[in-house]
């Protein structure tokens, strides 16, 4: 598997969802399965077979979790070049047709969330972000038609 690249906020946060999800969400889980064998013959028990494929599925996301956490690399910002949009930056854009201003942090897909603003460098906008420099033109075409931005700032 190759490298996860992360910031620091983001490697924490993975860290203790995964600490959460083996802890706190394996017991609910486990009192739950408790509670369906209690009720009795369990080839035909719906709230067995919900509790167990809950199991299933926690299960899943933390081996997925301890995967990607095990290929972490944090990223070390003194390493980045700090004029060009790289991943951890965060970017001020101008758009070039409405003339409003956007801020974006250029982050993994596994930090991505769009209500803080924090885009994947996999997202359409993330990718067409990624090398440039204050003052760069930057067009990307997305299923409504182009977007035209200028870099105005880039800070880490």
């Amino acid at each position: 598997m190759e490298s996860v690249y992360l910031t620091r906020d983001g490697y924490e946060k993975l860290r203790k969802e995964l600490e959460y999800l083996k802890g706190t969400k394996r017991r609910e889980i486990a009192k739950q399965l408790e509670y369906a064998r209690s009720l009795g013959d369990l080839r035909e028990n719906a709230e067995y077979d919900s509790a167990k494929q809950a199991q299933g599925l926690l299960e899943k996301k933390i081996a997925e979790l301890e995967q990607n956490l095990s290929h972490v690399k944090i990223l070390d910002g003194e390493k980045i070049d700090k004029n060009k949009a790289y991943l951890g930056a965060t970017v001020t854009l101008k758009d070039l047709t409405s003339d409003e201003e956007v801020v974006y942090m250029l982050v993994n897909q596994q930090e991505a969330d769009f209500s803080q603003n924090k885009i994947s460098i996999t997202s359409p906008v993330g990718r067409a972000l990624l090398g440039h420099k204050v003052n760069d033109l930057v067009e990307l075409e997305v299923p409504v038609g182009t977007l035209r931005y200028k870099v105005v700032k880039i800070s880490r």
